[in-house]
């Protein structure tokens, strides 16, 4: 195939509220592949874009796992479809776990249960990675911290919560992950009740101060095909949380770090493995991997990468050799997430992060702007994904200061709310709901 060609067919893009999923219909649909956006909100940025041809409303894999399955393998079934785009933790775990279903109409771009499964458990993941000779933040299962004077986080165990990993979630359910949460020193959570409101034990790591990075990869059959990086310059929150705003970068250690945790695992597929740089050390140690496309995707096509079109090409038959003109130093902003940053800043506190100067940090976002005019939605072709976000946010309601609804924890538990996790923007699931 030359690389100027795109096979004909369609291609299933599932859809949530972040800049990756309209980042992929928006590649493919200028490649000439017909796009069916799916997804299970009506008011879905990628039902908006003008490169979706067909909109297909899926059920909510949090209230019904197995129809929202159902559909999605319909619409393997299609004779046009030659593969599905996921996006988010139940859209991987789903095509993982039912495979052989979907092998019987698609050429699988994502990894085997089993693959995924030791992504997923986070005690597995670190343990591929001490294998593959990376660091590793100290990691304890929440029941097994007996020194509690530390700066310590708490985050879940599994990057999805379904019957698989959690035997009291409902084999129809799934449950969304809640958010991190940061342990002032000295002072203990209920752990009972902590353990209630996250759905299952979580893991507690030492907090470690630094610059957020992730590789990007894609892989076929355990080979990496061509890998990108990514720092976090800003995010929702002024400590960290989802990327805002993202720059491209190269740095071997990075790269040779990430890769090799791959290949430890074998991987297939697309996947985002999250670092972060202690200042104190220089190392980097691995945080978790997103085993699916990423929010601030838009960041490596505008660094000249654009992982949706060799993901479909791979889908097709094509195995390369790939090699796009990577662009290192391109920066991206997501917009909406700049104004939560920035409100952050003025309203909020944190544990463990000094604050910024509000100033310093409003002149640096829009000198920004000024020397990377690259943007996660905002697109003069494409205009109405970032005007449904902006109205996504009016109507919801949605907190400036986050990147999606949360549930406050009971003032017993003494946390602070944050959310580290740079690719994850699904909703937090409240504590009744898992009572």
């Amino acid at each position: 195939m030359e690389d100027g060609d795109t096979p004909d067919g369609s291609a299933v893009v599932i859809s949530n509220d972040a800049p990756g999923s309209v980042t992929a219909v928006r590649s493919l649909g200028r490649r000439g592949v017909r796009t069916i956006v799916a997804s299970d909100s009506d008011r879905s940025p990628a039902f908006a874009s003008k490169y979706c041809d067909e909109r297909v409303r899926l059920p909510s894999p949090y209230d019904d796992l197995l129809s929202y399955r159902d559909v999605l393998l319909d619409l393997a079934a299609r004779p046009s479809v030659k593969t599905i785009v996921p996006v988010r933790e139940e859209d991987v775990y789903v095509l993982s776990r039912y495979r052989e279903a979907f092998e019987e109409y698609l050429t699988p771009v994502w990894p085997t249960m089993g693959t995924l499964s030791r992504v997923h458990d986070r005690l597995d993941l670190f343990s591929a990675a001490e294998r593959a000779g990376v660091t590793v933040p100290e990691t304890k299962l929440l029941t097994d911290v007996d020194d509690w004077d530390r700066r310590l986080i708490a985050k879940g165990r599994y990057g999805a919560l379904t019957d698989y990993y959690v035997d009291e979630v409902p084999p129809t359910e799934s449950w969304s992950m809640p958010n991190t949460q940061y342990f002032e020193p000295g002072d203990p959570p209920d752990v009972e009740d902590l353990i209630d409101r996250m759905g299952h034990e979580p893991i507690v790591q030492e907090y470690v101060a630094g610059t957020e990075y992730t590789i990007r990869a894609l892989y076929d059959e355990g080979e990496a095909l061509f890998s990108t990086q990514k720092a976090l310059r800003r995010g929702f929150k002024y400590p960290r949380g989802p990327s805002v705003y993202h720059e491209a970068v190269d740095i071997p250690e990075l790269r040779e770090a990430g890769l090799a945790v791959l290949d430890e695992l074998e991987w297939h597929g697309v996947a985002s493995v999250g670092f972060i740089r202690d200042e104190a050390t220089g190392e980097f140690e691995i945080l978790e991997i997103n085993p699916r496309f990423w929010s601030s995707l838009p960041c490596d096509l505008h660094a000249g990468v654009d992982y949706p079109l060799y993901y479909w090409r791979l889908a097709n038959g094509d195995r390369g050799p790939f090699a796009p003109e990577y662009r290192p130093g391109t920066a991206s902003h997501f917009l909406r997430g700049e104004v939560s940053h920035l409100h952050s800043v003025a309203t909020e506190e944190y544990p463990f992060v000094e604050k910024p100067s509000l100033l310093r940090t409003a002149a640096e976002t829009v000198g920004s702007m000024v020397t990377q005019p690259h943007f996660d939605f905002l697109d003069s072709d494409d205009i109405r994904p970032f005007l449904r976000d902006g109205l996504n946010a009016v109507l919801e309601r949605r907190d400036i200061g986050t990147s999606r609804p949360t549930t406050t924890l009971s003032a017993e538990s003494r946390l602070v709310d944050a959310e580290p996790n740079t690719e994850s923007t699904e909703r937090e699931v409240s504590a009744d709901r898992r009572a």
